[in-house]
């Protein structure tokens, strides 16, 4: 009788972990499907067929999923009985989800905690044994992580141990405070990241002095107040990304990249892009580049009196400077010695996991929309970077802020990487055909801007290219490649940290370390082996290259703009300070 009763209870226990492992892949699918309709072919079906059809790696993962639930069985029954086992399953090295004690303390969160790891290795497996091609088989991975992040016991009140003793210590008051702060989030359409009460533009970001000396339907311009007897002859300037607000280049002074140029002398100027409006939805690419960067070069040349200025490119900045360059080359209108790329693909060949997202029918519909005009969300562009890290720039804040109530320190980097900036329909959807899809920017001849066909191979002023090591949104192996598509000698750096904090390293905190190398091999793994690390921040080694390309120093103005371009308001301006309109 014991025997059979046994027998009874694996026979039952093996249908559980049979209809759980069935639910399981179809949950794993039919989550995941609907969500990506510009998908090129349906690949989680594919990778159901292709299972159903290899009779013999289907037995054999699920005899692997098997033998993962019987030995987690097992290790809780044990542990049950008093015995002492360490968890079989563990989270990688950078993985903080299950950092708190409890999840090792109470059997059940031990075990949770376990089923999430073991499981979510056997459907990474599954992926890597799918009969897919390259490009399939990475876009499948990349949603099937997302599926994972999503689903991970930390992000749901009854399985988070940190969080039921969090509602017994507090009466539930975190739940009520977590759901105040759902609420505000929907409000302003976006999760909260820090406290942003903390911190306000002109008061204490933003607050180098200075003088908007021209403004028009894209830009303001902003000349910086010298803080120097002397500064050099010509002038620099800044051109940040048009889908963020331009502050992150003028956080506070302790980490201020505008403050460093101008107390090194740098006669400054600084793009402040409009986020877009409604009545701004017909602007192109093209828009940005003649109105934008060039007319920018323009009013700087007059201003300063200088024939040629150098000019500082972040992001998708650098894109439209390298795409304006060749079009004043080709007008006869040299006006730049010098140009510094941050972070900044001209080569979109490998742009890393965002291309997952972006996909022709994506720009098919957008394309049908054009004639119309329309403005694209800066909080979705903002969502979608976001996404690319989600355990730490998504699920951990779900979690601070809606199941423990808590609201996140104050952090200025994250407070500017919510105020984002609407972009043109038409200027946007270019881009992402032109750069992400066809990669057109570097091949000589395959657009046309301004009536120019584009050639980067033009661009032969000087350029320092600067990339960082484990940014997600510019890959620096990526980046690396602007070296050689360019007609000038370039110097290239990489940075440790990501796109912001690496880009972002003020001299002052001497935090990291940057790598240097003269010998620009084609194999950029190559050319990090035989980099030379330094410490600190590159910032340093930018100054010591962009000083001899600045010409003598002379006196500093004493005055902002000219008699053309007289002073419209204060720093930081008021294109800064408008809030994005909802779309």
């Amino acid at each position: 009788m014991a025997n059979e009763s046994n027998g009874a209870v694996f026979e039952k226990l093996f249908e559980t972990i049979t209809n759980t492992n069935k639910q399981l892949v179809e949950n794993f699918v039919n989550t995941l499907t609907p969500k990506q309709p510009e998908a090129k072919e349906h690949i989680y079906e594919t990778v159901l067929s292709s299972l159903m059809q290899n009779t013999g790696l289907l037995m054999e993962k699920q005899g692997e999923f098997y033998k993962n639930q019987m030995d987690l069985w097992m290790g809780m029954m044990a542990r049950h009985r008093g015995d002492d086992r360490r968890a079989e399953a563990r989270p990688g090295s950078v993985d903080r989800r299950f950092n708190a004690p409890e999840w090792e303390q109470y059997p059940i969160f031990d075990y949770i905690k376990q089923y999430y790891l073991k499981t979510s290795k056997w459907l990474t497996g599954l992926v890597d044994e799918a009969s897919l091609n390259d490009e399939a088989k990475e876009r499948l991975a990349f949603f099937t992580r997302q599926y994972i992040d999503a689903l991970s016991p930390t992000n749901f009140a009854m399985t988070n141990p940190e969080v039921l003793k969090l509602a017994i210590e507090t009466n539930g008051a975190n739940f009520i405070e977590g759901m105040k702060n759902m609420a505000e989030d929907f409000e302003k359409g976006h999760i909260t990241m820090t406290d942003e009460s903390q911190f306000e533009v002109g008061r204490n970001l933003a607050i180098t002095p200075g003088e908007v000396v021209f403004q028009n339907e894209v830009l303001q311009i902003i000349q910086y107040t010298p803080t120097c007897d002397k500064v050099y002859e010509k002038p620099l300037l800044v051109i940040p990304p048009c889908v963020n607000k331009y502050y992150l280049m003028d956080l506070q002074p302790d980490n201020s990249f505008v403050r460093y140029m101008v107390e090194r002398g740098y006669n400054t100027f600084l793009i402040s892009w409009k986020s877009a409006t409604p009545e701004m939805g017909h602007l192109t690419w093209e828009d940005y580049v003649e109105q934008g960067v060039i007319e920018a070069i323009s009013v700087v040349r007059e201003i300063s009196g200088q024939d040629k200025i150098n000019a500082l490119a972040f992001c998708i900045g650098g894109v439209l400077l390298s795409s304006a360059l060749p079009v004043l080359v080709a007008r006869g209108q040299n006006w730049l010695e010098s140009m510094t790329l941050m972070t900044a693909m001209t080569d979109h060949s490998e742009p890393g996991e965002i291309k997952n997202f972006i996909d022709w029918n994506l720009i098919h519909r957008r394309e049908s929309k054009i004639a119309q005009g329309g403005v694209i969300s800066g909080k979705e562009i903002a969502r979608t970077f976001s996404s690319l890290r989600a355990n730490d720039l998504v699920w951990n804040y779900v979690v601070n802020n809606y199941l423990k109530g808590k609201t996140p320190p104050p952090f200025d980097l994250f407070y500017w990487n919510t105020d984002s900036a609407n972009l043109p329909l038409p200027m946007h959807t270019f881009f992402l055909r032109n750069m992400y899809l066809e990669n057109n920017l570097v091949k000589p001849g395959a657009t046309t801007l301004c009536g120019v066909p584009i050639d980067l191979k033009t661009i032969t002023i000087p350029v320092y290219n600067f990339a960082a090591r484990e940014d997600h949104i510019a890959p620096w192996q990526t980046c690396y490649k602007s070296n050689f598509v360019l007609g000038g000698p370039v110097r290239y750096v990489l940075g440790a940290s990501g796109h912001i904090a690496g880009a972002i390293n003020p001299v002052k905190t001497n935090k990291r370390n940057y790598w240097v190398n003269e010998n620009l091999v084609q194999d950029p793994e190559q050319w990090l082996a035989a980099a030379e690390s330094r410490p600190g921040s590159w910032w340093q080694d930018w100054d010591s290259w962009l000083a001899p390309q600045s010409g003598p120093q002379i006196a500093a103005p004493k005055t902002l703009g000219s008699k053309k371009y007289r002073p419209i308001e204060a720093a930081p301006g008021s294109y800064v300070k408008e809030k994005a309109v909802k779309v």
